[in-house]
């Protein structure tokens, strides 16, 4: 269970920044097109990385004893770095979501689009096989870690799509977003603590 509930906390404050892909399923939920299928692309995208960084970088340490260090350490400088960044974000009130451009396109050209912000992106790359690989890598149960991270995904973006007419007038104005990108730097800097100690 706390393997469960440590990669499902890990994922969460991972997937938790606003970026380019959660803008646009948020985009999508807000003019209320392909949310569904927007969610569950999200979704299985995110399990099939998941999977790759925890079970594939533990196979790969087995190998090369050298690499979950390297990892380890890689993923805390990341961290820190990813921590400034929302921090400075929060302190500038830089944070928007552009919710323009991509209402009113069918169901291929929306999932193309989501394609590209998925699987084009590094950040998804870094956060989703590096970092759950170097984070999962101090787990003996590997599978209770990645089914929390998988389902902290799957719920994030189910919350993000359908509930974002609720989110709207709540993320309107400036200091929620401000809020929220404080909170992703504490929560990247513990996590970042939490790989080095």
């Amino acid at each position: 269970m706390q393997a469960f509930l440590a990669g499902f906390l890990f994922c969460l404050s991972l997937i938790a920044a606003i970026g380019a892909q959660n803008a646009f399923v948020l985009r999508q939920g807000l003019v209320r097109q392909h949310v569904l299928a927007v969610v569950l692309f999200c979704a299985v995208s995110d399990a099939m990385l998941i999977s790759v960084g925890v079970f594939g970088a533990g196979a790969l340490s087995g190998r090369a004893g050298w690499l979950m260090p390297v990892l380890r350490w890689g993923g805390a400088a990341f961290l820190v770095l990813y921590g400034l960044r929302a921090f400075v974000s929060a302190w500038s009130g830089a944070s928007a979501l552009r919710a323009s451009g991509g209402a009113g396109q069918g169901l291929p050209r929306t999932l193309l689009a989501l394609a590209a912000l998925t699987w084009l992106n590094p950040h998804v790359y870094l956060d989703t096989v590096v970092l759950m690989g170097a984070v999962s890598a101090r787990w003996p149960d590997k599978h209770g870690f990645a089914a929390g991270a998988v389902l902290a995904s799957l719920s994030f973006f189910a919350a993000l799509g359908f509930g974002a007419r609720l989110l709207a007038p709540v993320f309107a104005r400036p200091v929620a977003w401000r809020v929220l990108d404080l909170g992703v730097a504490v929560v990247m800097w513990m996590i970042a603590a939490s790989l080095v100690l």
